[in-house]
């Protein structure tokens, strides 16, 4: 009997050490290999009860192999703006190719790092076929609310490459300095236009003409302009009409003193703002609060559009994608504009080497892992995404290489026992003789 178990301890032996082998040889194949966790094989004693008479009976050896999900190998930068990496803890959401095209959720598995460009229908995929989720953005680039404990709100990253963009103007700003001396009885009551171009819903070019009109007194000086806006957009009409009074007090002299709305959108003395309605959609116009020195003005005898800007664009068509560290995937466009199109969370575990592993580095949700939670990047417990970037292997080659030269001499030890029992029941087999 305690021959006999020599003989299967030496087996049982090779057999943990052949596993052994198994991943340290799986380990050193996927060293270059970007996204790979390294498989750890451990040995555990089988120890088995000895019989009458104090003999010992070997239980030999056996194993125990687990792969190690929450190391991190370091990250490299690469040329394209869509290769992702997570850097700390965390996982991308990806789906499979061969998903798309029905209907409900999207089978899901869980990545590192990911190669992801798009294809011929602009789906962010990786040459293994892995799709990258997200959440879509609103028009007004908003991200909406979604729930955290499903993925039911994500959806396959796509990027329209050939498609037009408007880019509409909704904000604008007048800064303009008005001539004091206008107001003095006497001026000749001249009216001042600048006139300011904007961009309409349907990415035309329309213009808005401001005809500033001094209030002339009989006397003394009214310190007083009507604005008025005509919007080509309307045809011409008048889309507001205004009455600006500017102080002429030491220490606020040339502010705007009040805003009074004759027709068109109300002015809004807290942030300096009227709302227009014109024919090209609504826009935004500052014209500064009361007070304030960066705003309209009414100083000396020149008058000077000092200070006048807007947003929007004509029609653009996509140059770039670009992702931020909090997972925002925003569309960069050919006339200088961004806008953000998807946010891509991180998705967290309670135990990283519970997840399931499969091909292609790619990890399935289990009992073991506990149930997953969709992070904004950065907050909780996760990491950042950063873009032009992938995550080498976490395999260290000369720690693998140390452990094979330990394995292969544990292996020869072993098979050394097998030889020995052999050459010990050959001599019992010879005592008949």
């Amino acid at each position: 009997m305690t021959i006999s178990s020599s003989l299967n301890a030496g087996v049982a032996g090779l057999n943990a050490n052949a596993n052994k082998l198994a991943s340290i040889a799986d380990n050193i194949a996927n060293s270059s290999t970007y996204g790979y966790k390294r498989a750890e094989t451990d040995f555990y004693s089988v120890v088995v009860q000895g019989s009458a008479g104090n003999a010992y009976s070997a239980g030999g050896v056996r194993t125990a192999s687990i792969r190690l999900i929450d190391d991190r190998g370091p990250l490299v930068a690469t040329d394209n703006s869509t290769d992702l990496a997570i850097d700390g803890r965390g996982f991308l959401a990806v789906t499979d190719i061969s998903a798309l095209g029905g209907t409900g959720t999207y089978p899901v598995s869980l990545v590192t790092t990911g190669s992801f460009r798009a294809d011929e229908n602009g789906i962010l995929r990786t040459e293994t076929g892995q799709v990258l989720l997200g959440w879509p953005a609103n028009a007004d680039g908003s991200i909406g609310t979604y729930p955290r404990d499903t993925v039911a709100g994500l959806e396959p990253v796509r990027i329209n490459a050939n498609q037009y963009v408007g880019n509409p103007t909704t904000q604008m700003r007048l800064g303009v300095n008005l001539p004091a001396s206008a107001t003095r009885a006497g001026a000749p009551g001249d009216a001042e236009v600048v006139t300011v171009e904007y961009f309409g819903n349907l990415g035309t070019s329309e213009s808005l003409e401001v005809t500033f009109t001094p209030t002339v007194p009989a006397s003394g000086a009214s310190n007083s302009w009507t604005m008025t806006i005509t919007d080509s957009a309307s045809g011409g009409a008048v889309v507001g009409e205004y009455n600006l009074v500017f102080n002429d007090s030491q220490t606020a002299g040339g502010t705007l003193a009040s805003v009074t709305a004759v027709s068109g959108g109300a002015y809004d003395p807290a942030t300096g703002r009227i709302s227009l309605a014109v024919g090209g959609g609504a826009i935004s116009v500052g014209i500064g609060t009361p007070g304030e020195t960066n705003g309209m003005t009414q100083l000396a005898s020149t008058f000077s559009p000092v200070d006048i800007s807007k947003n929007g664009s004509t029609v653009a068509t996509l140059s770039s994608v670009e992702v931020d560290e909090q997972g925002n995937l925003y569309a960069v466009y050919d006339q200088g504009f961004t806008r953000l199109i998807y946010q891509i969370p991180v998705v967290d575990v309670p135990n990283p080497n519970g997840l399931i592993a499969g091909n292609n580095q790619t990890y399935q949700i289990s009992p073991a892992s506990g149930p997953f939670y969709l992070w904004d990047a950065g907050d909780g417990p996760t990491g950042a995404v950063v873009g032009f970037s992938r995550e080498e292997s976490a395999t260290d080659v000369a720690a693998e290489l140390t452990q094979l030269i330990q394995t292969q001499r544990a292996y020869s030890s072993n098979a050394k026992v097998i030889q020995t029992v052999d050459e010990m029941l050959q001599e019992t087999t010879n005592l008949k003789r």
